[in-house]
Formats: structure tokens, C-alpha cells, sequence
């Protein structure tokens, strides 16, 4: 545990924006913020409440190449990789990342994901403005204790850095000798957390996150998917700003000769119509209802029995303020499910 001054911080993002590692950090843009690539320390925001995206987008772009081929069997892969640095990223959003980590680790060892995941180094920020729909207190991700290289905490008149591996020792050299944190900035930062774990809960879920999959398991009939469906407009915004959303579309690219192209990938989306188009044209989810069903199963259903239990919804609140209808909200759908249902 470290402790660094703001001034002392912002030479220290000087030295990683000149360094040879692409840095990416938290931006305001209107009365918004996003991350994007950094040009000065001054641009830097850690004060923020939430990003319009989160920093899924430079683990798993938005599109990306592949492969490329030729007729006669050559052929390419295409690994884009290189040194970058996650400026300021919220403990919701780390556990996120960390969950895409084993997925894209398992059974089909994922080799463009994880080229890229092993030079990114992440360094975390714990929140300190509350978002106005975050509910990360309700699913355990308003803190967090590993997955980050460096996780910082705003203590009044500096920083409190926890340097937690080989690449955060090697990116805070840059800072120069630091001092250890004292017992009061320690106390300082676990008042810090402590508020966290309390406060960011603006929608609060109504029974332990570790019992929704039991939930679903009693509720795939029930009405509610179709109640809500019907205001849905099937946009796919709710799939796009969340940060545990990985399913991607994989395209052929032919060129006009016909002697080469490409084969990429892009983010998709299980709200939209088409996501569940396969061969011969068959839609085995054609209905709205059957998609919104689907997205919340595979946040607390699907998903948490590939990774020993976790649910991949980090409580955020992205969803809630994208989705136009209001329909989005996995807390509301859940508590409406507890109140009908109940816990057996």
C-alpha cells in the first residue's frame, strides 16, 4: 500500500501518457464521461459516476479482424495486441472483465481475447460519486480485492494506491519512490469501502445474488416476460452498454476477385431479432418475449453455471438508464418475480 499526492499522481499520468503503452482513461464529454485515449493528465477524471460504456470495448472491441484467406487454403490470423493501460476502471466494471477473462479462458481457449487481455494492465478506481441508477452494493461489486493491477482510493489529499502485481510495480515506478500509506489513510480508504459497500444501491435487490438462478429455475412460464416485451422495442441498447455482454456475430468478407478476404467478428446482441437466425433461415427465438427472457436468464442463470456461480450482472445501472420503455431493470423483473413467487 502506497501513498502518492494528486500533484505527485498527475506527473505520474504524464509519464505513462509519454511512455511507449497506449493509455486509455476517463474523460468527460458534456455532462457525461467515457473512456478513451488520454492526451493529458489534466483530461483525466477518477470523480466519475459511471461511463457511458464501459471499458469492455478494449478487451473486445467492437469489431475485429480475424483472420484473412486466400483461395487455396492460405491463411492468416490476425492478433492486434500491444501494451495499454485502463485508466480508472470501477470495481463493477473490473469484475466484469475478470468474468469475460474465464469465460474466453475456457473450452475454446479464445486466442485474440486473450493476447490483448495479457497486455492490458488495469488500474481501478473505487467509485466516488454514486451513479444515479447503480445497484452494485445488491450484487457484491461496489469493491473489490484482486483481478486489478492497481486499485486506487481518493482519501481526501491524495491517493492510496494498492500495487497488487508485476505490471502495476512496473507502471507505478514511473511515480518514483513512494511512501507506505499510514494506518490513517489505511482507515481512511476502508471508510471508503465500507460506504461503498452500503450506498451504491440505488435499486436494490431483494434476496442474495446467490439465490436468483434458484429464482429462474421457478419462473420461466411466468407472465412477466411477456408484460414486459410488449413495450420492448428489441434495440439491443440494454446488450450494448452492458459490461458481462460477449456474445459476437462472426462474418466472411469476400473480395471482388474472389481470391481473398477476410473473416471478422462483431459485438451482438441477444434482444435483437436476429440473434438467434441460423441455417435454413429458423429463428428458435423469434418471439421478444423468449429474447427478454433470455437476457436475464443468461445473467443469472446461464452464465453463472459456466463460472462457479457468478452473476453476470455487476449492478451498474447502464441498462436502466439506456432502455428507452424502462423495461430494463434485471432488479425490478427479479423483485417482482420474489414478490410473486417467494423464496422457498
Amino acid at each position: 500500500m502506497k501513498k502518492i499526492s494528486q500533484e505527485a499522481f498527475a506527473q505520474f499520468v504524464t509519464a505513462l501518457i509519454v511512455s511507449e503503452r497506449q493509455v486509455v482513461g476517463v474523460q468527460a464529454k458534456d455532462d457525461r464521461f467515457a473512456f478513451g485515449p488520454l492526451e493529458q493528465a489534466a483530461d483525466l477524471r477518477l470523480d466519475y459516476d459511471v461511463t457511458i460504456l464501459p471499458p469492455k470495448n478494449y478487451v473486445l472491441p467492437p469489431r475485429e479482424t480475424l483472420l484473412t484467406y486466400e483461395v487455396g487454403g492460405t491463411y492468416n490470423s490476425m492478433i492486434e495486441a500491444g501494451p495499454l493501460v485502463l485508466l480508472g476502471v470501477h470495481p463493477y466494471d473490473l469484475v466484469a472483465i475478470n468474468q469475460m477473462d474465464e469465460l474466453f479462458s475456457q473450452d475454446q481457449y479464445d486466442a485474440h481475447y486473450m493476447a490483448r487481455r495479457k497486455q492490458i494492465t488495469i488500474v481501478a478506481c473505487d467509485v466516488a460519486m454514486p451513479s444515479k441508477n447503480v445497484f452494485a452494493s445488491s450484487m457484491g461489486t461496489a469493491v473489490v480485492d484482486k483481478g486489478y493491477d492497481i486499485l486506487i482510493t481518493d482519501v481526501g489529499e491524495g491517493y492510496v494506491l494498492d500495487v497488487a502485481t508485476d505490471k502495476g510495480r512496473e507502471l507505478i515506478a514511473l511515480a518514483g519512490p513512494l511512501p507506505d500509506a499510514s494506518d490513517q489513510d489505511l482507515a481512511r480508504r476502508q471508510a471508503v469501502q465500507d460506504k461503498n459497500r452500503k450506498e451504491l444501491n440505488r435499486h436494490p435487490l431483494e434476496c442474495k445474488p446467490s439465490y436468483l438462478p434458484k429464482l429462474l429455475e421457478r419462473a420461466y412460464d411466468h407472465p412477466i416476460w411477456e408484460q414486459k416485451a410488449q413495450t420492448c422495442f428489441s434495440c439491443g441498447s440494454c446488450n450494448l452498454v452492458c459490461p458481462t455482454c460477449y456474445c459476437f456475430d462472426v462474418q466472411d468478407d469476400v473480395d471482388w476477385d474472389l481470391k481473398k478476404g477476410c473473416r471478422w467478428r462483431a459485438w451482438d446482441g441477444c434482444l435483437l431479432e436476429n440473434f438467434a437466425t441460423v441455417a435454413g433461415d429458423h429463428n428458435f427465438r423469434k418471439r421478444r418475449a423468449d429474447r427478454f427472457r433470455h437476457r436475464l436468464y443468461r445473467k443469472a442463470k446461464y452464465v453463472p453455471e459456466k463460472i462457479g456461480g457468478q452473476i453476470a450482472c455487476v449492478g451498474c445501472g447502464r441498462c436502466v438508464g439506456a432502455c428507452i420503455p424502462d423495461i430494463a431493470n434485471p432488479v425490478a423483473v427479479y423483485n417482482a418475480l420474489l414478490e410473486d413467487i417467494g423464496m422457498d
